[in-house]
């Protein structure tokens, strides 16, 4: 068996930001979005997986990831030349799929009691797809599974206005390669009004062609941080269940570190309380400063005379002597965000890339 996972898409709920970061490399809990479906594919036991990617991002999504070993798998890198659909992304991979079954793990999900007990039951059923479904309370934004009386999946709905019931289809797709078939002759899937290929219509067409589709439901938590308020609380989420403490770097004596607390190498915690679940990249100074729980700072930061909580701070932010309380927020790589007066309230912020911010 083997799997797909993609880099592409435009990222439009999470702009500005990704007008220049691809949004599967802004980091969850410091580390790449990407890496937690790649773990999760691994952890399966699939040693193939296909990286898609959209033109012209192959040398920057490969320095990224690399090929595969540190993972113990091996890519191989598939260019999807424009974003068509969910459908088409597992379609310009064909040929590496090459006749084996496959999955389909979007790369901005995180499952995170992983999905080894989904891979054996579709290996095992031999089932031509399989839809998890989840529970979730806004359904009517995703996908949704429609059942008969006897509970058989009979059609998949994409964002139905009324959903009969709170189940919803996660970003975790399987398919026996005779899907392939669902692309040619004269009842081919077509793209829909907004020209793209929708992911319900290859398993509406395995059903109509009398081909087995099972549902599963996945019992762990899905994590979907697809928009700036996710992002949030999936950072929280990750820190808050599997965060250890590590201090490879040690604070001066006037600091206080408090809860779980991972600072990495050669970094500088001056005179600051810290209270976890906070992870703190390489290269960091902290000084005179306050950061509180459920707090990401990726490398190369520097936080003075200020307070930050609740909040993803990327790869070479600079913050000074901010008097109002940072919360909630998502600062992107090599922002500046400076002291200015004004009235002292607290700030949320979403921030792209090499901004200057004065408060």
């Amino acid at each position: 068996m083997k799997a797909i996972i993609p880099t592409g898409g435009r990222g439009t709920r999470m702009r500005p930001l990704t007008f220049s970061t691809n949004k599967h490399f802004i980091p969850v809990a410091n580390k790449p979005l990407i890496f937690y479906p790649i773990e999760t594919v691994a952890a399966t036991g699939i040693t193939e997986i296909a990286i898609t990617y959209n033109p012209p991002n192959l040398e920057y999504v490969q320095s990224i990831l690399g090929d595969g070993s540190r993972w113990g798998v091996n890519f191989t890198f598939v260019e999807q030349n424009e974003p068509k659909g969910l459908p088409n992304i597992f379609q310009v991979c064909e040929s590496f799929v090459d006749g084996d079954r496959f999955l389909m793990h979007l790369g901005d999900n995180i499952f995170t009691d992983g999905i080894k007990y989904l891979v054996e039951y579709f290996e095992k059923e031999k089932m031509a797809g399989l839809v998890p479904m989840v529970h979730h309370k806004e359904n009517s934004r995703l996908g949704v599974p429609y059942f008969d009386e006897s509970g058989k999946l009979v059609k998949y709905v994409e964002k139905p206005a009324n959903p009969p019931h709170d189940y919803a289809i996660p970003g975790l797709y399987f398919f026996d390669p005779i899907v392939f078939e669902c692309f040619v002759g004269p009842d081919a899937i077509q793209p829909s009004a907004r020209g793209e290929y929708e992911i319900s219509d290859p398993y509406q067409w395995l059903l109509n062609h009398g081909h087995r589709v099972d549902v599963k439901e996945y019992t762990g938590t899905w994590l979907d941080p697809g928009k700036f308020g996710d992002w949030i609380e999936s950072n929280a989420w990750v820190l808050d269940r599997t965060l250890q403490s590590s201090q490879k770097s040690s604070p001066d004596s006037e600091s206080i570190i408090e809860g779980r607390v991972s600072i990495g190498n050669n970094c500088q915690i001056i005179n600051s309380h810290i209270r976890g679940p906070v992870i703190i990249g390489d290269n960091v100074v902290i000084n005179n400063a306050f950061i509180g729980p459920y707090t990401s700072v990726s490398n190369d930061c520097v936080i003075e005379g200020s307070d930050v909580e609740n909040s993803v701070i990327m790869e070479g932010v600079r913050i000074f002597n901010i008097k109002r309380a940072i919360d909630s927020s998502l600062i992107g790589t090599k922002t500046e965000i400076i002291e200015h007066t004004g009235p002292s309230e607290s700030l949320k912020l979403f921030v792209g890339e090499k901004c200057l911010v004065e408060i």
